[in-house]
């Protein structure tokens, strides 16, 4: 067990002098791995962010269902029921005629001629079960239900109805939200590519200017991870170096958009909402940042000291 820690201590101590000693050499390879790291997150974050504003929008969004002054207390309530036996409704909520008149009220307390109207004619406004959906892109099927014969008589001529203008808000964030992902997982893929093929090359280039001392080690009996762990030492230092780079870019990024442009948001994106996202989960972040930098970094140098070990062997 002690030959073993000995040998480990060797590895990570000669990794991180290799590191010191090939600065320069690695420069290339952390800019793009800072490159492929910043984007991950901003598409995180930026995605959380989308999300929340298309769930705010989404609690204000409700499906209003205007019933006959002749269906009664228990046939509201049973359809009521049957409402909420579907997949797709988040909350059903029931309005006599009295409650309903009464949000009318409300809603157009600043219009005294409709009010007058409405204590002229007594109470027009019909009981109303108001349906909040969970999936917009799915409302189709409380439609379809409520489309349905015996449902459809219970119901006025103009039921149901819903605002279009949220509807078409929650469209165009969702769209955004969907062509941010598929860029944001393009845009890592071509990073992450070109960062094994830099660090790739880095680390080939580190082989061939240590071949003499290598090959020495080879000789006199060095196990094949005494003579690779050194370099996959390196690599991962890159990616944990590139990782926290990474993690202080995008932490300057809000803080420049929120204090130095006095931005609450950025088109679609929220800005208060994606910076307190960020602190509040900055160690998972941060965690699953130096997680992606070391798999990039002992992925391309396993692969290119396993080439040399191979043509060595041989």
């Amino acid at each position: 067990m002690k030959k073993k820690f000995i040998t480990f201590s060797r590895i990570i101590k000669t990794g991180m002098v290799n590191f010191g000693r090939n600065a320069w050499l690695g420069m290339a390879a952390m800019a793009v791995m800072i490159i492929t790291l910043t984007t991950v997150l901003f598409s995180w974050v930026t995605n959380a962010a989308f999300n929340n504003t298309v769930g705010q929008i989404t609690n204000k969004i409700d499906i209003s269902v205007f019933l006959q002054d002749s269906v009664t207390n228990a046939q509201a309530q049973d359809l009521v029921s049957q409402l909420k036996r579907l997949p797709n409704v988040k909350s059903v909520s029931y309005l006599d005629k009295a409650a309903a008149l009464k949000v009318y009220k409300q809603q157009n307390a600043g219009n005294q001629q409709i009010l007058s109207a409405i204590d002229q004619v007594g109470n027009p406004v019909p009981a109303t079960v108001l349906v909040k959906p969970r999936d917009l892109n799915r409302i189709q099927d409380i439609k379809d239900f409520l489309s349905m014969k015996d449902v459809a008589a219970l119901q006025t001529s103009d039921s149901p109805t819903y605002n279009g203008s949220r509807k078409a808000a929650i469209d165009k964030i969702a769209h955004a939200t969907t062509l941010l992902r598929r860029a944001g997982v393009a845009a890592v893929i071509i990073f992450a590519l070109i960062s094994v093929l830099i660090i790739f090359n880095t680390i080939q280039m580190a082989i061939f200017n240590r071949r003499d001392e290598l090959t020495i080690m080879r000789l006199l009996g060095a196990s094949t991870w005494y003579i690779r762990g050194p370099f996959v030492v390196e690599s991962i230092m890159y990616g944990i170096i590139s990782a926290l780079l990474s993690v202080l870019i995008i932490h300057g990024l809000f803080v420049a958009s929120s204090s130095a442009l006095q931005a609450s948001s950025l088109g679609l994106l929220d800005i208060n909402y994606a910076s307190t996202y960020f602190s509040a989960h900055f160690l998972v972040l941060l965690a699953v940042q130096i997680a992606l930098g070391i798999l990039i970094g002992a992925v391309s140098s396993v692969v290119a000291t396993r080439r040399y070990l191979k043509f060595k062997s041989k």
